[in-house]
């Protein structure tokens, strides 16, 4: 299989933007993303504010806004990830860049819920993560949800649809550098440089930070029947997938 190692700093810059941007990310839209939304739905009345930490190009706060009907505020580390996410042109989307962990031009408790996908995996401690969930905090409403997706170094070296994370018959610490293979558009391969936190880790982490934790699993091809889109369930016979759902969902509640 063709594959392209790449250095830690793949996502940064236009070229790193781009990269992003042609994943392919079959396993997520099977058994991630559409189980976001669906614990999204609870606060998806028109013009509430959905916040997408860390929206990296837009294309998942796009699909978000227009099967949720929510407004869309997306925020990045990235600039050249935020001129790619307006090119989406979500109708009533803004985007607003993160320094230095904050998100200054936006006030306190300006969003009704919160989504946050596959950022964890380039933060390399705890405190790193706390002062992600602890910015997320600020920007939410009080009881606002919030809804994570991860991967699970417990399916280390297992070769999913279009992911692989780490290494076969490793067992990853929390925050520990793990490397994770992503399949591109073209199907090509690049191997990208994570950081390894378990489910338990990221729920007590989350109520630290000051969450309640009110659900968490991995969602399998089985539920993604009527979650998913049906061409795209259909589409293969998600074998990996079955065998060990690689994905996790994490639902809590700021308190």
């Amino acid at each position: 299989m063709p594959q392209e190692p790449v250095g830690a700093r793949a996502w940064s810059g236009p070229e790193g933007a781009e990269a992003f941007a042609a994943v392919d990310a079959a396993t997520d839209w099977l058994v991630g993303y559409p189980f976001v939304f669906q614990a999204l739905a609870e606060k998806s009345r028109a013009g509430r504010v959905l916040l997408d930490f860390g929206c990296g190009p837009g294309r998942v706060a796009d699909h978000a806004a227009r099967r949720l009907g929510m407004r869309i505020i997306g925020v990045d580390a990235s600039s050249e990830m935020l001129v790619l996410a307006r090119r989406q042109n979500t109708p009533g989307a803004e985007y607003h860049l993160v320094r230095d962990g904050r998100a200054d031009e936006l006030p306190d408790a300006c969003a009704d819920a919160a989504m946050c996908n596959h950022v964890l995996a380039s933060l390399p401690d705890e405190q790193a993560v706390l002062g992600v969930f602890g910015e997320i905090r600020r920007l939410l409403r009080l009881g606002a949800p919030l809804v994570l997706l991860t991967t699970d170094p417990a399916g280390s070296g297992i070769e999913y649809a279009s992911l692989r994370i780490g290494e076969s018959g490793v067992t990853y610490r929390p925050g520990q550098s793990m490397s994770v293979r992503l399949r591109r558009t073209d199907g090509s391969w690049q191997t990208m440089p994570n950081h390894a936190w378990p489910p338990t880790t990221i729920s007590a982490l989350l109520e630290r930070a000051g969450f309640t934790i009110t659900a968490q699993h991995h969602p399998t091809p089985d539920e993604a029947q009527g979650v998913a889109d049906p061409d795209h369930v259909h589409s293969r016979d998600w074998a990996a997938e079955r065998r060990l759902p690689p994905l996790v969902v994490t639902v809590a509640t700021r308190a």
